[in-house]
């Protein structure tokens, strides 16, 4: 297969100066402010962006060290399939969070719900769209017993080490 590469459009800012401590999903950060800076070259592309009360970040977990197929996520002491967690160190270190889009000032997005960490390279944004985004789910895996432990989940540091 041929090699991808992407191009940051800007660039994340967050209280979070390294990964441990950082909240480990958007709901477990609620209420931390960030601010999303898109590059002047890409700029036009926000226009109407501030219609969405929440957009979706696509962004490079540039802090992580390697990948690894199985591994022991944050909120269980089991190992998993790399594919059945969220964590930073991957294939392909891409991460995902729906924030909220407090308001737009020029080149620069207001969010909140921030869990990323600062200077971390955006990839792209998406209005977020609960018709397009919401499904019922039946399970959702090893987390069923796990779930409750979020809003008091932190980066413990051990997929940057």
């Amino acid at each position: 297969m041929n090699e991808i590469k992407y191009k940051p459009i800007g660039v994340i800012h967050s209280p979070f100066k390294e990964p441990k401590g950082t909240p480990i999903q958007p709901a477990g950060a609620k209420g931390t402010n960030g601010i999303v800076e898109i590059f002047p070259e890409y700029a036009e592309g926000l226009k109407d962006v501030e219609g969405f009360s929440h957009i979706i970040l696509l962004y490079h977990f540039h802090l992580s060290k390697g990948s690894t197929l199985i591994a022991e996520p944050y909120m269980d002491n089991e190992t998993h399939g790399v594919f059945a967690m969220r964590g930073p160190s991957r294939p392909n270190p891409i991460g995902i969070s729906v924030v909220c889009l407090v308001r737009v000032e020029g080149n620069m997005l207001h969010i909140q719900d921030v869990d990323i960490v600062d200077g971390t390279p955006l990839l792209d944004i998406k209005p977020y769209i609960p018709e397009f985004d919401i499904r019922e789910v039946e399970k959702i895996g090893w987390l069923e017993k796990s779930v409750h432990k979020l809003p008091a989940a932190k980066d413990n540091g051990r997929f940057t080490e």
